[in-house]
């Protein structure tokens, strides 16, 4: 039986108006969010020792869209173009990315993953995969492809 106050789902809030429901998702959002950005930082330097953790979401973004131009990319990061700039000069200087001018700009350019940034960048992101195998082999793999759906939603929901 329900007794108000409870902070059941079928009323989430308990006396002080705190939604239980959301703290534990902001909770476990937050955890999730510092193992990723660790993560993050823990993959930039297998793909190469000097480069920053911020710098593997670009290696990602290129992998997965495409050579793109700097502004481009710094309005899907949400980031100015000085820091972008800054970033992909880094990445560059490293040799992960190369910049060629774009066809259908003269005075832009878009920027690619090398050859090099491309197999580095794809033998660390199978590891990490495997890892992600290994620690969920126990799971279901309905529970798996629903966690993904969910999460899939969220992004996009934000997104908005």
């Amino acid at each position: 039986m329900h007794r108000s106050g409870t902070g059941s789902e079928a009323d989430p809030k308990d006396r002080s108006g705190v939604d239980h429901v959301f703290l534990a998702l902001e909770r476990e959002l937050a955890v999730f969010l510092r193992r990723a950005r660790a993560n993050s930082g823990e993959m930039a330097r297998e793909v190469h020792p000097d480069l920053e953790a911020a710098a593997y979401g670009l290696l990602v973004r290129l992998e997965e869209a495409g050579q793109q131009r700097a502004t481009d990319l710094a309005g899907y990061f949400g980031v100015g173009k000085a820091t972008m700039s800054r970033q992909l000069r880094a990445l560059e200087e490293l040799g992960l990315v190369a910049r060629e001018p774009d066809p259908a700009d003269g005075r832009a350019s878009l920027v690619r993953l090398t050859e090099e940034g491309l197999e580095r960048f794809r033998r660390v992101r199978d590891a990490r995969r495997e890892r992600y195998v290994s620690k969920l082999a126990d799971w279901d793999r309905g529970e798996i492809a629903e966690l993904a759906r969910l999460l899939h939603q969220l992004n996009t929901r934000v997104e908005k």
